[in-house]
């Protein structure tokens, strides 16, 4: 079984800085993509940031610029450094992971909040 925790989201000024962090509880060598998605209430999912296994990355248009995201295989860890945030950046984040081989599947982890406000 694979478990994505999420940490690091919270309450910040626009123009503030976060870090979330998504904590894999299986190695994320055969994880050929993780990332984040967000949700605001009544829209649909949208991605947010992927990074495949060599390290490419893909943002959303609205994020590119502003959000950085990486990850640390040997610590089964995926971060993602959000700047300059907007109140639009709003939403619930959530992790997810595409593994290969034994736990193939997309999983997801339980969701953080983060809220842009003055």
């Amino acid at each position: 079984q694979v478990q994505l925790v999420e940490s690091g989201g919270g309450l910040v000024q626009p123009g503030g800085s976060l870090r979330l962090s998504c904590a894999a509880s299986q190695s994320v060598f055969s994880v050929k993509a993780m990332g984040w998605y967000r949700q605001v209430p009544g829209k649909q999912r949208e991605l947010v940031a992927s990074i495949a296994t060599g390290g490419s990355t893909d943002y959303a248009d609205s994020v590119r610029g502003r959000f950085t995201i990486s990850r640390d295989n040997a610590k089964n860890m995926a971060y993602l450094q959000m700047d300059s945030l907007k109140p639009d950046d709003t939403a619930v984040y959530y992790c997810f992971a595409d593994y290969v081989g034994a736990y193939r599947g997309r999983h997801w982890g339980q969701g953080t909040q983060v809220t842009v406000s003055s």
